[in-house]
């Protein structure tokens, strides 16, 4: 199967975070994995594989070699988190014969997409199960709900910038003529359990359309949630399939990017240091033994990056612009909204040369703000170097994205580059070994 292919199975198992991050441990699992617990004794060995999730929406992967051969940590960290309708606690919205559910919108999202979509549930479900607390993952992948829009009779002004407002536009219609609780109703006949077993939820909608390859020559991949599915996807397969001898490898996705990040499963927690702690220290590293390591070590931070629009192309910046198809994004900001400097703009740019893999600068016009990644605020807690790189897409943050076809291939090789390599620190000189 072509990684192209492959990402579309990906994107279709993956509705929400928490079915991201499900999917992405059968296939770990499948590839030998060892799965640990945060909350048990870690007992750690030499050339064996593990990973650990946290709130079943983030995980880290790591893979240890001989330990005392370690030189450095290579890690390449994402999100598994997209815009999305999240469904409120109080969910029932009754008036005029419809059944409709109330919900606020979680992340950017572009409002106009969602309109006038076939659209799903899934997340979790907390129940409880003779008296325990189970927390269970749903997805029921069928049409069950649609925002329509006003008719432009009744509405003249949709084409001349109309505002939506989220609390009365943006509410899906489930049924009619229905009967209170009509949402809990609804999830109690398709988990098969009591309502008063239903204790609380994290359900999303999401545009259920499927994802697709299309265009002249099948260069573009279009779906919901290209970002950052697309970072998640390609580096789980680059780390699956890569190995260096003196350089621990770890695959870090975290949920909540979308909303700042600052949550214990956001890149922002103490998540990622705390595992890379317990790994050494399993080994009897004292602190300063750890602190020598992860100054040579090297964290991709992926995240998708803006293609030029057709129609619009000046709204970027006409010199550090960037395309579909043409390869890796290395981004770049005065600001630091982007946390990629001259040292980790270089290592980067060095790794793409080894695995001909062609790359681009990106930098926002100077009077627009632009977007920003969970890389920055990591570097509290982890104050390694860094790059935030991606790949070019249209249309971020809308239900349904589009990417370009090769670039699938172009993030998969840079980053096993990485992950079969060690980098060494030596002064102000950067050795790349492997």
């Amino acid at each position: 199967m072509s990684n192209q292919s492959a990402f579309i199975d990906f994107l279709n198992q993956s509705h929400c975070a928490y079915m991201a991050i499900d999917t992405a441990c059968k296939k770990l699992d499948e590839a030998g994995f060892v799965r640990l617990k945060e909350n048990a004794t870690w007992n750690l060995q030499n050339n064996r594989y593990y990973y650990v999730v946290r709130n079943q929406s983030s995980l880290i992967a790591f893979k240890i070699p001989e330990i005392a051969n370690v030189k450095s940590v290579n890690i390449v960290a994402s999100h598994s988190d997209s815009p999305a309708l999240k469904v409120k606690p109080v969910e029932d919205i009754s008036s005029d014969k419809y059944g409709k559910i109330n919900v606020e919108v979680y992340g950017g999202a572009i409002l106009s997409s969602w309109f006038d979509k076939p659209l799903s549930l899934t997340g979790r479900v907390v129940l409880n199960k003779n008296g325990q607390i189970v927390s269970q993952l749903v997805d029921f992948d069928e049409d069950l709900a649609i925002i329509p829009n006003v008719a432009i009779h009744q509405n003249r002004q949709i084409n001349e910038g109309y505002k939506y407002n989220p609390q009365v536009d943006l509410v899906p219609m489930m049924s009619l003529n229905v009967q209170q609780p009509f949402f809990k109703n609804f999830l109690s006949s398709r988990l098969h359990v009591e309502i008063e077993d239903i204790l609380a939820h994290d359900l999303f909608f999401y545009n259920r359309q499927k994802a697709l390859i299309w265009g002249d020559k099948q260069q573009f991949i279009s779906s919901g949630r290209i970002d950052n599915l697309e970072s998640v996807f390609t580096s789980l397969t680059a780390f699956i399939n890569s190995y260096s001898s003196q350089s621990i490898n770890m695959l870090a996705v975290f949920d909540n990017e979308e909303v700042g990040a600052i949550t214990k499963q956001g890149m922002a927690s103490r998540f990622l240091l705390d595992v890379i702690e317990r790994i050494f220290t399993s080994f009897y590293y004292v602190d300063s033994d750890i602190k020598a390591i992860l100054a040579n070590s090297f964290l991709m931070s992926c995240d998708n990056a803006h293609a030029v629009h057709p129609n619009h192309p000046e709204l970027y910046d006409g010199f550090n612009k960037t395309y579909m198809n043409e390869g890796v994004v290395i981004k770049t900001s005065a600001s630091q909204s982007y946390v990629s400097d001259a040292v980790s703009v270089a290592i980067c740019k060095q790794l793409c040369q080894r695995a001909n893999v062609p790359y681009q600068m990106f930098a926002n016009k100077s009077d627009s703000r632009g977007g920003s990644t969970q890389a920055a605020i990591s570097t509290i807690n982890l104050p390694i170097n860094m790059a935030d790189i991606g790949l070019a897409q249209l249309a971020m943050h809308s239900s349904f994205e589009t990417c370009g076809s090769s670039d699938v291939d172009y993030m998969i090789n840079l980053l096993s580059q990485l992950y079969n390599s060690t980098i060494i620190m030596d002064d102000n000189r950067f050795i790349i070994n492997g």
